[in-house]
């Protein structure tokens, strides 16, 4: 048989010429390209999400990493086999303040790698925040920080600000105008609910107090009018000459200052353990800035445990609406102490009035033609320099139970309103040399028992109060 020696040298050449095509086309696969993404920055002790983007003829397989300067985990891996893709690395601070990295290896089904790094900066927490303009979305105060109100700020229908225990608000300077305060508008909510162990605080920008602390290291507990206040409004109803008027301290030209409706249980949120400090600046000629005011709130918001102190006007007063509220502590403030007008329609129980410079109480009667009535139960007044007891008008709708007056002075005294007044077992230590007639006057003296000083057997449960309020720090409440 005859060899073809010739064919059988081709077939050799052609299979050795596809081999070696094939060895080449398997070596020609490109290494993976990693790409890292741009310097980052990120507080100590915080987390930050890195974006690595990956491209790999040889089909993703496995990604690995290293960190320093903190920890790192994947967050979202490559899809197995893809030729491109993402990677997604959750990197978390350590304590320590400089340079962090995250390597990222990213293997293909080669066993060939592709590494990319990314550098972090660590700088420190952030501790102190300036609030410059009104919250128009959800916003939330963190525990252990201080936020400083730069001006009137309003938290807008629809948007509710979370403030968590612990945090210190604090008000800049600023008169007229320019007084700083925060304002919850009709349809906004305030979710500020501290704890007996962590209390919100609001004051100055001149209060050195941080983060847990409760009395301040610098501010005496009677220097007022250092900035403005907090504002409640709601849409609950109102007896003025509308159903919806501007609230005192808010200039007219700022819509967000409205309050009133007709929705009795309205809801502006829920305030907890709030210690409101220092303010009542002047706004205009006898228009000054409450350290509390509730306009129009209803009875769907829950208001417990507050403490005003050295506010330069009132330290509550509620126009109108149907909220309740418990635990109230009012000290050293330069107008009265408990302002109630346009018919007011809920509770104030469980409540300690200590030295205002006006009235204990001011009970004003409605303005329009809705007619409510609220009740003022369970409370202790320490009148000390003040003005006067209780100031009525001709049409105040009051309920008035189980309240002590004491350490009263010559000149200060309740005038009865027989109209609209229903008053049963107050008590009071009189002065020596002095009859109950002197200080319950037009017949108010058939509700009261004179009693000596903390004999009472009505008031203020005041262990309430211990602990979280700079009344209870400071001593203020000893005897009570």
């Amino acid at each position: 048989m005859k060899i073809n020696y010739l064919k059988i040298t081709g077939v050799i050449m052609i299979a050795l010429l596809a081999g070696f095509t094939s060895c080449k086309k398997e070596t020609t696969k490109q290494l993976p390209s990693v790409t890292a993404p741009a310097n980052a920055e990120v507080q100590k002790g915080t987390y930050v999400d890195l974006t690595f983007n990956y491209t790999t003829d040889g089909g993703f397989n496995a990604a690995t990493i290293i960190a320093t300067g903190g920890t790192a985990v994947i967050k979202t891996n490559g899809s197995a086999g893809s030729s491109s893709g993402t990677v997604v690395i959750t990197y978390t601070a350590g304590a320590t303040v400089g340079a962090g990295s995250v390597v990222l290896t990213v293997t293909d089904n080669e066993s060939q790698m592709g590494i990319a790094t990314a550098v972090i900066n660590i700088v420190e927490e952030q501790l102190v925040f300036h609030v410059t303009a009104n919250i128009t979305q959800n916003t939330t105060w963190e525990t252990g920080k201080t936020y400083i109100l730069d001006s009137r700020i309003a938290v807008v229908a629809g948007a509710a600000l979370t403030i968590k225990p612990g945090v210190v608000v604090k008000g800049q300077a600023g008169t007229g105008a320019n007084a700083t305060a925060l304002l919850i508008a009709r349809g906004g909510k305030l979710m500020a609910e501290g704890t007996a162990t962590s209390p919100i605080i609001f004051t100055s920008v001149a209060d050195q107090i941080q983060p847990g602390q409760i009395a301040s290291p610098n501010l005496d507990p009677d220097l007022n009018g250092l900035w403005g206040g907090v504002l409640i409004l709601g849409f609950a109803p109102i007896s003025a000459d509308a159903p919806s008027v501007q609230i005192e301290g808010i200039p007219p030209s700022d819509p967000n200052g409205l309050y009133g409706g007709d929705d009795p249980t309205d809801n502006s949120g829920v305030i907890k353990y709030v210690s409101i400090r220092h303010g009542g600046t002047n706004i205009g000629e006898g228009n000054e800035i409450n350290g509390l005011t509730l306009g129009g709130v209803g009875s769907g918001t829950v208001i417990e445990n507050i403490e005003i102190v050295a506010n330069q006007d009132d330290g509550v007063e509620w126009f109108g609406g149907k909220v309740n509220v418990t635990n109230l502590i009012v000290w050293n403030v330069g107008d009265d102490a408990v302002d109630t007008d346009q018919s007011w329609g809920g509770t104030l129980d469980n409540f300690i009035i200590i030295n205002p410079f006006d009235e204990c109480f001011e009970l004003d009667g409605p303005e329009g033609a809705m007619e409510d009535s609220h009740t003022l139960m369970n409370g202790t007044a320490r009148a000390d320099d003040a003005q006067g007891l209780v100031d009525l008008d001709d049409n105040s709708l009051v309920t008035m139970t189980n309240i002590y007056f004491f350490n009263i002075k010559d000149g200060q005294d309740f005038d009865l309103n027989p109209v609209g007044l229903n008053v049963s077992n107050l008590q009071a230590t009189i002065p020596a040399g002095f009859a109950v007639t002197d200080f319950f006057k037009d017949g108010s003296d058939t509700y009261v028992t004179a009693v000596a000083e903390h004999a009472n057997t009505v008031g203020a449960n005041a262990s309430v109060f211990q602990g979280w309020s700079w009344a209870s720090a400071a001593g203020a409440l000893n005897g009570f």
